[in-house]
């Protein structure tokens, strides 16, 4: 089955629950002040297309920031994990634990440690989306095939060159499936962000909105982050394919 035709049941799907959600809001299911109806949210689109780009745009570079910092951060400590026991017995429960604290409750302190520009934004982007980096490589590393680390410690391969021939190819593919999961998160962190402390983004342009009761503007807002995160992981699957081929479409 091809592309767009792969795309028909999604796209079915989605105008489906569009045309329920126009019905139920149209005919007094809900006040149009908690959940506008998708006509409001496109004619919102339309008419503050120009504040929600220029919003859009300050998100973006968080995003992309934080993402870099969160990756890079996350493959070096998967890989540290791996390499010292001693260091994962004794940081991976702390890691682990540290995901059940709301970001909500640290945003605010990490603005105390690094202000309002960008740094404190990156920071918290960051931490919401290393952690899945970690698991997944931390993972992928411990599921090399036992065969080639036998035949590279038969070789008396350095333990640097069996990192760098074996168990990180090998890993690749579930360290970008975190990176994938890190992708459809890092948004959600860049939210948080601006909500912490903000005079821009489409995270501060959404709580601005909502006092102001222009629900649809808010909700607009969401559209276009929606957007942006399928569009990253969409792009970072592409990658994903690119760089790990699927062995079945190998011709013998």
């Amino acid at each position: 089955m091809s592309g767009p035709r792969r795309a028909l049941p999604a796209l079915a799907l989605v105008l489906a629950l569009l045309a329920a959600w126009e019905l139920y809001a149209r005919t007094g299911g809900v006040d149009a002040l908690v959940l506008p109806a998708p006509t409001a949210i496109a004619i919102a689109l339309w008419n503050d297309r120009a504040l929600l780009w220029a919003n859009f745009l300050v998100t973006a570079i968080e995003v992309a920031g934080g993402l870099a910092v969160g990756l890079a951060l996350g493959g070096v400590l998967g890989v540290a994990l791996h390499l010292s026991g001693v260091l994962r017995g004794a940081l991976y429960p702390v890691l682990v634990a540290s995901q059940a604290i709301p970001i909500v409750i640290v945003a605010p302190l990490v603005v105390v440690w690094f202000g309002f520009g960008l740094a404190p934004k990156l920071a918290i982007i960051a931490l919401v989306c290393f952690f899945p980096v970690v698991v997944t490589t931390l993972d992928g590393l411990r599921a090399v095939d036992r065969d080639l680390l036998k035949v590279m410690r038969t070789l008396d391969a350095p333990r640097g060159a069996v990192l760098r021939f074996v168990e990180l190819p090998a890993a690749l593919p579930a360290a970008l499936s975190g990176a994938r999961i890190a992708v459809a998160v890092a948004v959600i962190g860049a939210v948080f962000a601006e909500y912490a402390g903000s005079s821009e983004g489409l995270g501060f342009l959404m709580g601005q909105a909502v006092p102001r009761l222009e629900t649809p503007r808010a909700w607009a807002a969401v559209v276009v982050l929606a957007a942006f995160s399928v569009t990253l992981f969409t792009a970072l699957g592409a990658l994903e394919r690119r760089l790990t081929p699927d062995p079945r479409a190998r011709t013998p």
